[in-house]
């Protein structure tokens, strides 16, 4: 399954060489993960209230082209390896026709303690398959 998010980028995520400044990047990434949990039908909400969570185990960015302020950037999120414990989802950040970054995010799931833990069947929805 893949997902889409857009947003406009704002001129305090740019830096001194007026882009968007690398790490600001991250953020973009993190919010479109959790659209993309809400869309395949997991609630993050109710999945820290019933103890559990999702860590970032590795994020390896590749980027390609700058955006600046007011640009609008879309990001597609789609599975592409899914474990027990964890799996891997790339994410693709374009302006248009260009691609601005590509990322594989790996993801674990783990308890309230931290602790990585094999995914319950609630949590284990087919939107995490690649």
């Amino acid at each position: 399954m893949k997902t889409t998010f857009k947003l406009r980028v704002r001129t305090y995520e740019c830096d001194g060489y007026n882009h968007v400044n690398n790490a600001v990047y991250l953020q973009y990434l993190e919010a479109a993960r959790h659209e993309f949990l809400k869309e395949i039908g997991i609630d993050y909400k109710g999945l820290i209230s019933k103890g559990y969570g999702t860590y970032t185990a590795r994020i390896e960015i590749d980027y390609k082209k700058s955006a600046f302020a007011d640009d609008e950037l879309t990001i597609e999120s789609r599975p592409i390896k899914k474990g027990a414990v964890s799996g891997v989802i790339e994410q693709i950040i374009t302006r248009a026709d260009d691609i601005i970054a590509s990322a594989k995010v790996t993801w674990v799931f783990v308890d309230k303690t931290g602790t990585p833990v094999k995914i319950p069947p609630e949590f284990d929805v087919e939107g995490m398959y690649p």
